[in-house]
């Protein structure tokens, strides 16, 4: 399976930006996806996740309410909406899915595929 992010730029407090990863390869055998993000010197945190039919989504409390996962199976594409960014939503951003049916998760180890991130950087 190989994820290839895009979509990331600057834009300014308060400005919106879509994430796109686009899956290929074995997409059948692909099942949650999530959106993580690592900023200088920090470890990467998770953002977001949604389940492989999309009926159920999970956000980290920091973007609850501004970011909106989702995806479009005919696309084998998952996206995320970042509305009224904040400077410290400054990072690059990885998509990520796991193999392991059943569940959707939020820690980074269990996580089989990774793209290679896309920079997001929000300026005051």
């Amino acid at each position: 399976v190989q994820l290839v992010e895009s979509g990331g730029g600057l834009v300014q407090t308060g400005g919106s930006l879509r994430l796109s990863c686009v899956a290929s390869g074995r997409t059948l055998s692909i099942y949650a996806m999530g959106w993580f993000r690592q900023a200088p010197g920090k470890e990467r945190e998770f953002v977001a996740a949604i389940s492989r039919s999309g009926g159920s989504t999970y956000y980290a409390d920091s973007v609850k309410g501004r970011f909106t996962i989702s995806r479009d199976h005919a696309k084998n594409t998952v996206y995320l909406q970042m509305n009224s960014l904040k400077p410290e939503d400054t990072a690059v951003y990885y998509c990520a899915t796991t193999t392991a049916w059943n569940i959707v998760p939020k820690e980074t180890g269990e996580y089989d595929y990774w793209g290679q991130g896309t920079q997001v950087t929000v300026s005051s």
